[in-house]
């Protein structure tokens, strides 16, 4: 993963806790928007939760990709349905909040692959010394 992508990720864990952490500790400005979209109390732990899980998830997906991508795709996700529920609130001027918070979750999911290596290519699909494929040089094709 390059420096950047590390960098996006730290980010958006940083951002998707203290947004967890902000929703779980009731703070004010959380608790005034999550009445005014009109969002059950009983569900506001379980969310704060939600984000809070999805941040240690991106951090985990430093060591361990698959759980990092997961994470993102499902805050992703979380901020596409806060989105919708802030548009069915009808606090048009309050889209952009989520977004800001989906955009850098995104960004880890769908970072470029390393330099020298094509997206999809295992390591069976890498070109040996010569030119021709692992795969093909494995079973004497080459």
């Amino acid at each position: 993963m390059s420096v950047a992508a590390t960098v996006v990720t730290v980010l958006a864990a940083a951002m998707s806790g203290f947004s967890g952490y902000s929703l779980l500790s009731r703070a004010p400005w959380v608790v005034e928007a999550m009445t005014e979209y009109r969002v059950p109390q009983g569900w506001w732990t379980r969310l704060g939760a939600a984000k809070a899980a999805g941040a240690a998830g991106l951090l985990l997906g430093l060591f361990v990709p698959v759980i990092g991508a997961v994470a993102a795709v499902a805050l992703v996700l979380y901020f596409t349905g806060a989105v919708i529920t802030v548009i069915r609130a009808r606090s048009y001027a309050h889209i952009p909040f989520p977004l800001l918070y989906a955009a850098p979750s995104s960004a880890p999911s769908s970072s470029p692959p390393e330099p020298g290596r094509p997206r999809g290519h295992g390591p069976l699909l890498t070109p040996s010394r010569n030119g021709s494929s692992a795969a093909r040089h494995a079973v004497g094709w080459s």
